[in-house]
Formats: C-alpha cells, sequence, structure tokens
C-alpha cells in the first residue's frame, strides 16, 4: 500500500501553474476590454433618473428596455428621429458595397498574381497608394464627381464610394492570399483549354473562401463604421447610415446619456455579432494568406 500512496501523491498535488497564470491573464485582459461594453449596456438599461457619471458602475435598478426602444423609434416630443431607418440604410450600403468589393479585390489579386504583364507590379504599387491617401484630402474633387454623375446624396453613390475605397486593401489581401496557390494549377488549368475567367471561375474562386472571409469581415466592419463618408455624401436624412444618425440621436435641449449608449449598443451590434461568430474563421483566413510556398 505504501508504494502505491507514494507514486500517486505528486499527481495529487500536481497544480500546472504556468497555464492557470495564462488563463488569469487572459481573463483579466478580456473583462478590462469589454468594460466599454458593460458600460453601453447597463447605462442603456438605466432611467434618466439614474445616469450619474459616478455610479456609471452601478447596475440599474431594474431591467428595462425603454431607451433602447427610444433610440430605436425615436421622440417625435423631443425632435429626434430613432435609428431605425438609420440602420436599414446602413444594411443597405454595406452589404452590396462589402460583396461588390471583395468580388473586384478578388478577380485583381488573381490577375496580379497569377497573370503576370508588363507593369503589372506598378498597377499594384499604384493601387496600394490608394490606401495611404487621407480622406480628408479628397472630399471636394469627390462631392464633385459624384454631383457631376448624379449620385452625390444617394446611397448608390455611397456604395460606389466604399466600393472604390475598397479595392486597395482587398486587392492586397488576395493577391497575397493566390500567391500560395502553385502556379502549376493554373497552367494546368490552361493546358486544359481554360482562359482568363474559366481559371479564376473553376481553379481558384472555389478555394478562395478564408480569403474571402477576411475580406468579407474587414469590409463589413470599415463601411458600416464610416461617418466621414455618410456624412458627407449624404446629406438626406432619409439616407443617412447609423453612424451619422447616431450622432443626430441627441434631444433639442438635454442629452439623455441612457437614449444615447443604448443607441450606441444597437449600432456596434451588427459588427459584435460579426466578431464573436465569424472571429475565429478571421483569423484562419489571414493565416492561410501569410505563407507563400
Amino acid at each position: 500500500m505504501t508504494p502505491l500512496v507514494e507514486r500517486r501523491r505528486p499527481l495529487r498535488v500536481r497544480i500546472r501553474w504556468p497555464r492557470l497564470l495564462i488563463y488569469a491573464a487572459l481573463l483579466l485582459f478580456a473583462a478590462f476590454y469589454l468594460m466599454p461594453v458593460y458600460v453601453l449596456l447597463v447605462t442603456g438599461m438605466k432611467s434618466f433618473a439614474e445616469v450619474s457619471l459616478y455610479r456609471m458602475w452601478e447596475p440599474p435598478a431594474g431591467i428595462h428596455f425603454d431607451s433602447f426602444a427610444k433610440a430605436w423609434y425615436g421622440s417625435v416630443e423631443e425632435g429626434f428621429r430613432g435609428l431605425s431607418l438609420n440602420f436599414m440604410n446602413s444594411v443597405y450600403i454595406t452589404v452590396p458595397a462589402t460583396l461588390l468589393s471583395a468580388l473586384l479585390g478578388s478577380m485583381n489579386g488573381y490577375v496580379l498574381s497569377k497573370w503576370k504583364f508588363r507593369g503589372s507590379d506598378t498597377l499594384f504599387a499604384a493601387l496600394l497608394f490608394g490606401m495611404f491617401i487621407p480622406y480628408q484630402s479628397i472630399l471636394i474633387p469627390l462631392v464633385q464627381s459624384l454631383s457631376r454623375v448624379g449620385l452625390y446624396g444617394t446611397i448608390p453613390g455611397l456604395i460606389f464610394v466604399h466600393t472604390v475605397y475598397g479595392i486597395p486593401i482587398t486587392t492586397l489581401i488576395f493577391r497575397n492570399y493566390y500567391a500560395t496557390v502553385p502556379t502549376e494549377m493554373v497552367e494546368a488549368a490552361k493546358i486544359d483549354g481554360a482562359n482568363l475567367l474559366g481559371v479564376y471561375r473553376w481553379i481558384l474562386f472555389p478555394i478562395s473562401m478564408p480569403g474571402f472571409v477576411v475580406v468579407l469581415i474587414w469590409q463589413f466592419t470599415s463601411i458600416w463604421n464610416d461617418f466621414l463618408f455618410a456624412v458627407t455624401v449624404a446629406q438626406n436624412p432619409a439616407i443617412q447610415p447609423i453612424t451619422v444618425g447616431l450622432n443626430n440621436l441627441a434631444g433639442s435641449y438635454i442629452v439623455e446619456w441612457n437614449v444615447q449608449m443604448a443607441g450606441a449598443l444597437i449600432a456596434a451590434l451588427p459588427t459584435l455579432l460579426v466578431y464573436i461568430f465569424l472571429g475565429r474563421y478571421f483569423m484562419r483566413g489571414l493565416l492561410a494568406g501569410s505563407l507563400k510556398g
């Protein structure tokens, strides 16, 4: 009995302290990162009388969703619109612009990585240069160009702007991703008679899902959270996206911070859900195109 007891004793007292410390640190950082979400949630559930800077960490007296309803539907008496219309405008803008910029970036990345031509590297560098142009520096020519083609102050105009400005980053991501695809596959498809579009349709597009996940999540987040183009191009309140609607959520005389916090949580909810449910695929897609060969 004694040898068996002595042999099992180390297994009973063994504690993996390094792993416990790592988990404790991760939980601490997660709690610190989620503190703004906690403040948004508890403040949105409070009444206006409960809102106080010195008691913002305290939970609400009860579970109430009046602030969320007011932020969504608005208030005629206090003179502000709700976010329901702005939310749908953001959907109408974000979904088409995300899909179009992802598709165009995929095709650009395919051509620039697998169909080399004279000046392709220069063209790729010129596309990347568009990523570093400050948006504020092109607002006046942007408005003038959209006005001349009849797209200023319209949802298609915002879709066009976000699609064009998403092409550099989507092209970069897809070019790096397609660089990992063996060139022999493309050459074999050419021998079998596939043309430029055929190779893309039957060879590269079916294996592009990791790249598309990265690009779609990136573009969805960027376009949904955009404020500068939204407030510049969408002058008509009927087509303004949710970021502009959130900015206009304050009442005429006082600011109801519980309503503002509820509106901010509503505006952030789609991107939060995207990263909660698709975050792991985002990281897999990034790593899929990180190495060549």
